[in-house]
């Protein structure tokens, strides 16, 4: 059975929109998934330290068969081939990769947590999912459009297509 997942993805090293361009690549190529689409690129300031550069934030729509807990190691895989150091809480980083919505599941155990628990929080996180699926609801019914109109502002800036291949 084929399950939508939305996943967050994230970058402020190494030129950000190139490494989430390559990233929706990968994850277009996982196993058993299927890339339905992509949202734009938004840069926004840093979450956390202030201290790094700003981020490039996006969002795709995959369907896939693969399992919550596959589908993450799947993504930690994309991060480590990406040089993902983790180094510091919120910290810089070439490449994060979130698992924001996986379906109608709730998930909360030591290595995953879906929905992703600082939604309601990121406009960066959010304004993709809304250019996604303007209908996309949380599984106990919340609207992402309504989260989206309460959620503080991280001076968010939709940039211009990349021009990757």
């Amino acid at each position: 059975m084929k399950t939508d997942a939305f996943i967050g993805l994230g970058s402020n090293l190494q030129e950000p929109a190139a490494q989430l361009a390559r990233a929706v690549a990968e994850l277009a190529a996982l196993p058993d998934t299927k890339l339905i689409a992509q949202s734009p690129f938004y840069a926004s300031r840093p979450v956390g330290p202030q201290d790094q550069p700003d981020f490039v934030n996006g969002a795709v729509w995959l369907s896939t068969k693969l399992a919550p807990h596959t589908l993450l190691n799947q993504l930690q895989a994309i991060e480590q081939a990406h040089g993902r150091e983790r180094l510091r809480h919120w910290g810089p980083r070439t490449l994060d990769l979130d698992l924001l919505v996986f379906g109608n599941q709730s998930l909360n155990d030591d290595r995953l947590t879906v929905p992703h628990r600082e939604l309601p929080n990121r406009d960066f996180v959010l304004q993709p999912l809304l250019d996604l699926k303007p209908d996309l609801t949380l599984p106990e019914g919340t609207a992402i459009a309504t989260l989206r109109a309460q959620c503080p502002d991280n001076r968010l800036r939709r940039l211009p297509p990349p021009d990757y291949p």
